[in-house]
């Protein structure tokens, strides 16, 4: 079985990559490698015993897609995990991410409608609910005015994808998920952002080993018990599962709606706070911080409830926050030496 997995060389993609090759699929990566490198496909297959097929291809450019999808005619699902993903950035440069993100997004749905059937797996966020009135967040929590471009793009991609499967033979699942972290326990893949890290961990990791002076806290005065925003943080590889549990729900047609979402999280928040002192516990670190402004986009608050996908997936996240913030120094530390 062919699997296409776009953004497939980037944090989330690559370890997914892995999970659907442990399971014996054919798999297909398209990166454009703008925020990674080809060096994970060298840890792909140190894993997997495998390299995946991959073409460097930019989603943006409608003709290629086109070209793509009539070389490989065979393809049974596409995981859709190309796309632009920091909240600061996207508030900086909107425009940037609309293209990229819903560009894209319709150029891939619009081959698949071409088949008489096709399974897509969208890697959605926790943003689209915006600020949730209520913890922990369910799926049937009402869709907030977006706080960002970014939150926006992942809505308006839901939206797309749920129009586009009421006329077309494509089944969907929405996975919304929330703070991906950590690294597969063989230190061959992580996060690898190019530049300044854009999310909490990295930065934090790369303060720890001394490439950044200090990590900036953004805001100590948010409603939670100790002033700094809360997040739902999930081992990668617990996410990379749930994607593949998610791809065999739709070929072996046990999907009952042509549209189904999924929280992936692990039903427990964390503050920033929380989230540096389980650092410096694995790491044996003191971490230097400073508390700045809040930073325009963030929200206080946001944590999974995990029940739908824990009863109907059968999936459950199984790594504690300790465990994935050591597994993301370990990588650290492998990346620097």
């Amino acid at each position: 079985m062919k699997i296409l997995v776009t953004g497939g060389l980037g944090f989330i993609g690559s370890h997914t990559v892995v999970e659907l090759q442990n399971e014996g699929y054919e798999v297909i990566v398209v990166d454009n490698l703008s925020n990674t490198s080809l060096s994970v496909l060298d840890g792909i297959q140190n894993i997997t015993g495998k390299v995946p097929a991959f073409e460097k291809l930019d989603l943006r450019e409608k003709e290629k897609v086109q070209d793509f999808f009539k070389r490989h005619h065979d393809i049974l699902g596409v995981i859709h995990f190309a796309a632009s993903k920091a909240v600061g950035e996207s508030v900086e440069n909107p425009l940037l991410y609309y293209e990229n993100n819903i560009n894209a997004l319709v150029y891939v749905l619009q081959e698949l409608q071409q088949k008489p059937e096709a399974n897509f797996i969208f890697s959605s966020s926790c943003t689209v609910y915006g600020q949730a009135e209520s913890m922990p967040i369910t799926e049937n929590a009402s869709i907030q005015t977006a706080m960002s471009p970014y939150g926006n793009t992942k809505q308006i991609g839901e939206e797309i994808i749920t129009d586009t499967t009421k006329v077309t033979n494509i089944n969907a699942i929405l996975l919304r998920y929330f703070n991906p972290i950590g690294a597969h326990p063989s230190t061959e893949i992580g996060e690898l952002p190019i530049g300044v890290p854009q999310n909490l961990v990295p930065f934090i990791t790369q303060t720890g080993f001394g490439l950044r002076k200090e990590l900036s806290v953004y805001g100590d005065d948010y409603p939670t018990p100790d002033g700094t925003a809360v997040r739902d943080y999930i081992h990668v590889v617990d996410l990379a599962k749930a994607h593949v549990i998610a791809l065999q729900r739709l070929l072996n047609k046990k999907n009952t709606a042509k549209v189904e979402t999924f929280n992936l999280g692990t039903g427990t928040g964390s503050s920033v706070l929380e989230v540096i002192q389980t650092f410096e516990k694995v790491s044996g670190k003191k971490l230097p911080y400073k508390i700045v402004g809040r930073r325009e986009g963030d929200i206080t608050s946001a944590y999974a409830n995990t029940d739908k996908a824990n009863d109907i997936l059968g999936w459950k996240a199984q790594s504690t926050l300790e465990e994935a913030m050591a597994s993301a120094w370990k990588w650290e530390q492998k990346i620097r030496s």
